[in-house]
């Protein structure tokens, strides 16, 4: 989809999207539609019930003066606390009623309106991300379609005078293609997408710069990698580990570390899932997915920071050499753990790729993502991320990130006394507590791992990494969920 920037005048043909103030309060673009239609804008809008709250949506075709082109109305609220996520939402809103349509262009007017404390160009560069984020759709395995059910959309429009829109909408677009690697990862059959397959999509991104190492099981296993690898020992893929370095920032200074739970499907192992439900499993590396966005959009920016990004890449599946509950492993790290419950695969993966991230970085910071609980689920259904840390700074830093692009965070309690569900009686942990608290000592456990003034935070996103309705700005399916989170968070800290 090719998007541009013009204050040329309203096209003739395709369709335009017209931003509308409470109250039918005309912007510019409205008044100029309306005046050219001959009133028939403002009367149209009136019998629907269209009074411009925000959100509200109204698609016109065929309006006097208007017959070659689709006007779609939609409300922007007052616009005094019209933020840059709103921006967005405008956007992808309007996509999505064109994605029905066969309309082959679309056109923002948005000459001559201001919204909230935004600048024109960061109105119109927003606007063109929502739209672009809106658009995504995985239908590489789709040879049914029919041509109507085949978006026609070809060309975004930006209607504007500031000539800096496009500068502003060339970084965010880098951003918006990590997301959408990430929806690509997340939404492959665990078929197609496996530990050595992922590893090859890692290494794509050495055309933007990026440094890729990846480690197979046997230099795991010098490394003494017990806990990843025994996640994986029932599997006839072969697990890995893959680190991608960005390097924009100083010489030799430390990176900050981001690292992912990739367990390409799990089937829960011997302690076998139910099977109503089970094909979702393909996305329990939504973790490692984002890991690996997130890396794609700091390099397509060309980001000033240092930056690590590791995932550790295993399929949970049960046959006769597979990891038992009752079973103890050694981590890297010479602790060991009792085995409990196979289905707790993604801490004990986690282990050994944090503290191998240490060991080899010795980063700033260290944060973890993973979809780890479905007892997050219970207490933030769809919503939120669960965000674990003792570290009140980094989590005050990782809660502005979220808020600033929409991947929301919710602290959630990490105390001594989680960390005491977890001990064993025959080894230094367990890999799960009791049914209480499940969140907070699956943190707890992963907590083990991290060395003493290292910065850490965990964010189980169980709920986010997999959308079940479409939203504004991203369709029913993989979410791309904290690809932005995590370039906002490196932004606004490490970049000078």
């Amino acid at each position: 989809m090719k998007v541009t920037f013009s204050k040329a005048a309203l096209p003739t043909t395709g369709a335009i999207a017209i931003p509308c103030l409470s109250g039918r309060k005309a912007s510019d673009p409205f008044a100029a539609v309306d005046e050219a239609s001959g009133g028939a804008l403002g009367k149209a809008a009136k019998a629907a019930g269209f009074d411009g709250k925000p959100g509200q949506l109204l698609d016109l075709a065929g309006l006097n003066g208007f017959e070659g082109r689709r006007v779609i109305l939609i409300g922007v609220g007052d616009g005094e606390k019209f933020s840059a996520l709103d921006a967005e939402a405008f956007g992808g809103r309007a996509m999505a009623a064109i994605l029905r349509t066969r309309e082959k262009a679309l056109t923002f007017a948005l000459l001559g309106v201001a919204l909230g404390d935004l600048s024109a160009a960061d109105l119109a560069a927003r606007v063109a991300l929502g739209a672009r984020l809106r658009r995504y759709r995985f239908d590489k395995y789709r040879t049914t379609l029919e041509k109507d059910q085949i978006p026609q959309l070809a060309k975004v429009t930006v209607n504007t005078d500031a000539a800096s829109a496009k500068d502003v909408y060339a970084e965010l677009e880098k951003i918006a293609d990590g997301v959408d690697l990430t929806r690509d990862l997340v939404s492959e059959p665990a078929n197609v997408l496996y530990p050595e397959s992922f590893a090859q999509r890692c290494r794509e991104l050495e055309s933007l710069g990026v440094r890729v190492k990846v480690l197979g099981e046997k230099e795991m296993e010098k490394l003494g990698m017990g806990s990843l690898l025994g996640v994986g020992q029932g599997s006839v893929r072969e697990s890995k580990l893959v680190a991608m370095e960005w390097l924009g920032g100083a010489k030799g200074e430390k990176p900050v570390a981001f690292v992912g739970k990739g367990v390409t499907f799990d089937t829960g192992g011997i302690s076998l899932k139910p099977g109503p439900g089970m094909e979702d499993m393909k996305w329990d590396m939504g973790g490692a997915g984002a890991v690996t966005g997130a890396i794609a959009a700091l390099a397509g920016r060309k980001a000033k920071a240092n930056v690590v990004g590791v995932i550790g890449l295993v399929e949970n599946m049960p046959d006769g050499n597979a990891q038992r509950p009752g079973d103890v492993v050694k981590a890297m790290s010479g602790k060991t753990i009792e085995i409990l419950n196979t289905d707790a695969e993604g801490r004990l993966v986690l282990a050994d790729a944090i503290w191998w991230t240490q060991e080899t970085y010795q980063p700033k910071a260290v944060i973890d993502l993973a979809t780890l609980t479905g007892a997050i689920l219970i207490a933030l259904a769809y919503e939120f991320a669960g965000l674990f840390t003792a570290d009140d700074d980094l989590a005050a830093k990782i809660n502005a990130a979220g808020a600033a692009t929409g991947d929301k965070v919710w602290r959630m309690p990490l105390t001594k006394a989680h960390y005491d569900m977890i001990k064993s009686d025959i080894a230094d942990m367990k890999n799960i507590g009791g049914r209480e608290g499940g969140s907070s000592t699956a943190a707890a456990f992963i907590g083990n791992f991290i060395k003493e003034g290292v910065p850490w935070a965990h964010l189980d996103i169980a709920g986010m990494a997999w959308a079940k309705k479409d939203e504004p700005t991203c369709p029913k399916g993989g979410s791309g969920y904290g690809v932005r989170l995590l370039d906002e968070f490196v932004r606004a800290n490490y970049e000078g």
